[in-house]
């Protein structure tokens, strides 16, 4: 169910306090000033899609600055998202977005990217409307350098790869679909990796460094892997979640692996197979004991791919240990 919070029925000389204490119940906290005299009108709606927060912003004239202050909870209340980053639709009239020294102005229809974990300020100045989406920083699996090179600016809505993910997020953000828990999920991984792309696309320039700082997270992952080849729901789904982030970027990482996750999850799963069932003890364990011990639920499918990588059966490559064992 959506939170919506409107000014409307709030005393005109109590309205901008109870705007500035909307905002941050619906976003994060922040300073907010009334750029124009006289009664201050606004109305903002929160509501959750998956791991998202989807906020649409109505009101007049204001500029709203995140502090230090609200960072380090100085004001009495800590940010309830200091591990987000927002990206603002602008849906009506304009904004100058300030972080990280730079200035950007973002025209209808233009994306505005911000950290929330960092001071920021955003000045409209005249009245407007805009739908802001906040993802949390794990799931996009974007370097800290790559990150700060996109926030603080604007994304025009009208060429490239931006107008893609405009609109989609113009559709999703216009009216968030009730759904079922699992397809949240997917829809807020979808706007995910399209944002994670639209980074990756601006930053190309300089995606060296994104693979040798992705080396420490590609191990990780093959130490996860190796550590529950058991779990017959093993895949990159599960490996992606369990790293906090996207399967795309997931699989951006293995990009110069010469191997896909899934491809990866398998020929471990054949080795740790094949050297059991090569072990030379009097008691072997069956084919099909050995396939579930190491996550293959389908003995058929197990046979299959085993004999695809070592060109014979498991139960041939089972009897094939006695030639190993010492004669006479």
């Amino acid at each position: 169910m959506a939170l919506v919070l409107t000014t409307a029925s709030v005393p005109d000389t109590e309205r901008l306090a109870y705007w500035r204490d909307a905002l941050g119940r619906a976003l994060v906290p922040m300073n907010v000033t009334a750029r124009h005299d006289g009664p201050f009108d606004g109305r903002v709606s929160t509501e959750r899609l998956g791991y998202l927060r989807i906020s649409t912003i109505e009101a007049d004239a204001q500029r709203v600055s995140r502090t230090p202050a609200h960072l380090t909870g100085a004001r009495g209340a800590a940010a309830p998202a200091v591990d987000q980053v927002a990206v603002g639709l602008q849906t009506a009239g304009t904004a100058t977005l300030i972080q990280d020294g730079r200035r950007a102005f973002v025209a209808e229809g233009d994306l505005a990217v911000y950290d929330t974990g960092r001071p920021y300020s955003l000045d409209f100045p005249r009245r407007f409307a805009t739908r802001v989406v906040h993802m949390p920083r794990r799931a996009l699996g974007l370097t800290e350098e790559d990150l700060r090179r996109v926030t603080g600016t604007a994304i025009t809505g009208r060429e490239g790869f931006g107008a893609l993910l405009v609109n989609f997020l113009t559709s999703l953000t216009a009216s968030v679909p009730p759904c079922a828990p699992a397809v949240a999920a997917r829809l807020a991984t979808g706007v995910v990796d399209l944002f994670a792309t639209l980074v990756d696309e601006r930053t190309r320039d300089g995606a060296a460094p994104v693979a040798n700082q992705g080396d420490h997270l590609v191990q990780r992952v093959r130490d996860h892997i190796d550590r529950n080849l058991a779990e017959p729901g093993l895949s990159p789904q599960t490996v992606a979640a369990a790293h906090h982030i996207s399967v795309r970027y997931l699989h951006r990482l293995f990009e110069g692996e010469g191997v896909t996750v899934a491809r990866l999850i398998q020929q471990r799963r054949l080795e740790r197979c094949a050297r059991e069932l090569h072990r030379a003890h009097a008691t072997a364990p069956t084919v099909s004991s050995v396939a579930q011990r190491w996550g293959f639920a389908n003995p058929a499918h197990f046979s299959r791919v085993f004999r695809a990588a070592y060109g014979r059966s498991p139960r041939e490559w089972r009897e094939a240990r006695h030639e190993l064992l010492p004669t006479g």
